[in-house]
């Protein structure tokens, strides 16, 4: 993984996935004996037949959900001075919750205010995918697609805003199916200014109310 000045990462096109991340690959191997220790530990017949594969296939969605896909940050020069809101609504995304291992899902809403250049529109899809495959929280999350779009871009404004059900907190503990946990994060003029910000949210709001 490369790092700017501020120490945040930045995606070079020739990264790899799992130099982009700086955390070391998924050992097949190990997690899938440590899968199988668990389903031994939970009281589970490992041999029957139902099972018996059970190992690699929780080794294979582990290293499925925690690599990240490397992306070319395709960027444009703002030729025509644009300098209105550039908003991605309800991209969807999933994670793994760090605390518990269980996944969390929902929308993400990004957006940013163009200086002199300007991101190829899937790529902010990307970027919320990319530092999705981790084990998370949703506020770290929230704030690495910030960061990212700031230092990649430097716009005038970024503002990133994220939905998502969690079934750590949906499955067990207080059980509450449904409810959403929503995390922001607002850069620069986003930030700063109030017309600006409250555009943006009025704009992602609509967007939550009609999924």
């Amino acid at each position: 993984m490369t790092t700017n000045h501020n120490g945040r990462p930045v995606l070079a096109a020739a990264d790899v996935p799992e130099a982009d991340t700086g955390r070391r690959p998924v050992d097949r191997a190990r997690a899938r004996s440590a899968a199988r220790e668990l389903l031994l530990a939970l009281g589970a017949d490992v041999d029957s037949k139902g099972l018996l594969e059970t190992p690699r296939r929780v080794a294979d969605a582990y290293a499925e959900l925690l690599t990240p896909r490397p992306f070319r940050a395709t960027t444009f020069p703002n030729d025509d001075g644009y300098d209105e809101l550039i908003i991605a609504r309800s991209i969807p995304f999933h994670s793994l919750c760090m605390h518990h291992l269980l996944p969390f899902h929902g929308f993400a809403h990004v957006g940013y205010l163009p200086g002199e250049r300007i991101l190829g529109l899937s790529k902010l899809g990307r970027v919320v995918e990319y530092f999705s495959r981790d084990l998370q929280i949703q506020e770290r999350l929230t704030t690495q697609v910030a960061d990212w779009l700031e230092d990649e871009l430097q716009p005038k404004g970024v503002a990133v805003v994220l939905e998502a059900e969690h079934m750590c907190m949906s499955l067990r503990g207080v059980q509450k199916l449904g409810a959403k946990t929503v995390t922001s994060a607002m850069r620069g003029i986003l930030r700063e200014d109030p017309r600006t910000r409250d555009e943006f949210l009025s704009l992602t709001a609509r967007a939550s109310h009609e999924q």
